[in-house]
């Protein structure tokens, strides 16, 4: 990108990646992103756990044990981890790990942080979850009394990155170095 007198231009990026969405509500493409995220993060970690469940009890009792999602305490442990996971996160700083990474956050109505008796509540009401309204709110969000807004950019972070440019600029000349004090030479900046 060089000008007619061969002079480079500033990069800038386009106007959509110039606009901040931070503390604006989170849509429905990034709020199922990050869940989608959490679910492949809680049962990885399910499926490690009872692995380790399974080596443990054959290296003890000499005996595998074959786990089934038909199993009924199966279903009702990933069920309970599940819940403790969502609570957990929602209830410590309002962000679960597929949440921290798509740049969204459950706060309060008034923007506050969410305290642990709203994140368990919100965690009940979870399965319901039905967007709602121009608040982008979910029926579980309704009842717990929380929105879900952006908490950093993390749309103009991917669109700053798309519109790098591919080439770099060519490097300026070198400066002659000549004494500091010199006439017509300002003090190097700190």
């Amino acid at each position: 990108m060089t000008a007619g007198t061969g002079k480079v231009r500033p990069f800038e990026p386009p106007p959509a990646a110039r606009e901040s969405l931070q503390g604006h509500y989170a849509g429905f493409a990034s709020r199922f992103a990050a869940f989608v995220l959490d679910l492949v993060v809680l049962t990885g970690i399910f499926i490690l756990v009872l692995a380790a469940i399974n080596f443990t009890a054959s290296v003890l009792t000499g005996k595998n044990i074959h786990f089934s999602h038909g199993n009924t305490w199966v279903v009702v442990a990933y069920a309970v981890w599940a819940f403790i996971y969502f609570a957990h996160f929602w209830g410590l700083n309002g962000k679960t790990p597929g949440g921290a990474l798509f740049g969204v956050q459950v706060v309060t109505n008034d923007g506050g942080d969410v305290s642990g008796r709203r994140a368990i509540g919100r965690t009940l009401a979870f399965p319901l979850g039905i967007l709602l309204g121009d608040q982008r709110r979910a029926l579980h969000d309704v009842i717990a009394g929380t929105v879900v807004i952006y908490c950093w950019d993390a749309r103009a972070a991917r669109l700053r990155l798309l519109s790098r440019p591919r080439y770099s600029a060519p490097h300026a000349p070198p400066e002659s170095h000549s004494l500091p004090g010199s006439p017509g030479q300002a003090d190097p900046p700190c």
